[in-house]
């Protein structure tokens, strides 16, 4: 494998109009895009590069000269990179430093959509297998749907599933502007005409119909469909992403997610892809008691291959701020949690 991924979502022109949109500052620098985030209250900022291509000594100077131009008390790259030792003697060269608060995680799945379905199915793990069987003897049924109501039911779950698994999100408002900058508007067609060199999203969602019996007779059962799962998914370059997901706690025993990630999968390869990232990852050895060792497990099941980047580095422009930011940051967090 190559040590250079493809261009990542977060280096596209549309990301970074949508982010111009939500009232950020985005920069061009060096062939990376990188937004500027102003800290509440104070005349300081904060540069982040995600998902860039690893800098070099000419790039740090730019990025040294615009930070001090922006306000900048460190500029936060977290580069497109997978890790090996000639990478890491690079960064060790760049004056940056490990971040204190990486935004991404190291690690990410990916797998290879290359393959035949027989060949994914089979390097599928049993348990995956059998759970995407459930969900078809259950009935649910995986669709496409890029309207305003799919949007909101999205939304719906959304806020459901992050009460639910005590994390936290973006804003409904973050969403909508995503959405509405970057969605998909024509998906009768999208196979034919669509612009992979261009960011799209697509949503999906997952249906089931339950019967519920009346106690008096059979003819009075009622028919009511539910949505139990709501992805958007990335489209760029060759590659599928899977950035959001949500899912209702009812009706878990049909194993409509299990449903969903195969069909998004069949999805990427119908469109020629070669490559689904699925947006983040634990260690190799993750530990059990983690919160999202559950996450961790469900995509590992599938069969894709873990794979480790470079990390997330901070280009330090104020020292004596970044020192006391580092200690107010901590504290914040502190805090969060405490109040959850």
């Amino acid at each position: 494998m190559k040590n250079y991924l493809a261009n990542h979502p977060l280096q596209s022109n549309e990301w970074g109009k949508f982010r111009e949109k939500t009232g950020v500052k985005v920069i061009k620098v060096n062939g990376m895009q990188m937004t500027i985030h102003k800290i509440p209250h104070t005349p300081w900022t904060i540069g982040y590069i995600p998902k860039g291509h690893l800098p070099n000594k000419e790039t740090i100077l730019n990025l040294r000269s615009i930070g001090k131009e922006e306000k900048c008390i460190f500029i936060q790259l977290e580069p497109n990179a997978i890790r090996n030792e000639n990478l890491k003697l690079k960064i060790e060269n760049l004056d940056l430093r490990p971040s204190f608060h990486p935004l991404f995680t190291k690690y990410t799945f990916i797998l290879d959509l290359t393959k035949s379905e027989d060949e994914l199915l089979k390097a599928m793990h049993p348990k995956t297998r059998y759970n995407i069987k459930v969900a078809l003897k259950h009935g649910v049924k995986i669709i496409e749907d890029n309207s305003d109501e799919a949007f909101e039911t999205y939304l719906e779950l959304t806020k459901e599933t992050t009460k639910r698994q005590n994390f936290y999100a973006h804003t409904p408002k973050y969403h909508r502007l995503m959405w509405k900058t970057l969605r998909i508007q024509n998906s009768e067609s999208r196979i034919q005409n669509l612009d992979k060199n261009k960011l799209s999203a697509h949503l999906f969602l997952a249906k089931y119909v339950s019967q519920s019996n009346s106690e008096l007779s059979i003819m009075n059962s009622k028919l009511q469909e539910h949505t139990l799962a709501a992805w958007i998914v990335f489209v760029y370059k060759n590659t599928l992403y899977y950035p959001y997901g949500a899912s209702s706690a009812k009706y878990r025993e049909t194993m409509a997610s299990n449903l969903m990630m195969w069909e998004a999968i069949k999805f990427g390869k119908k469109l020629g892809l070669k490559k689904f990232d699925m947006w983040g990852a634990l260690s190799f050895n993750p530990d059990k008691n983690d919160p999202w060792y559950g996450f961790h497990r469900f995509k590992e099941g599938y069969g894709p291959v873990l794979t480790e980047l470079i990390g997330s580095f901070d280009l330090v422009i104020n020292p004596l701020l970044y020192e006391i930011y580092k200690i107010l940051d901590k504290s914040r967090w502190t805090f969060l949690k405490l109040k959850k």
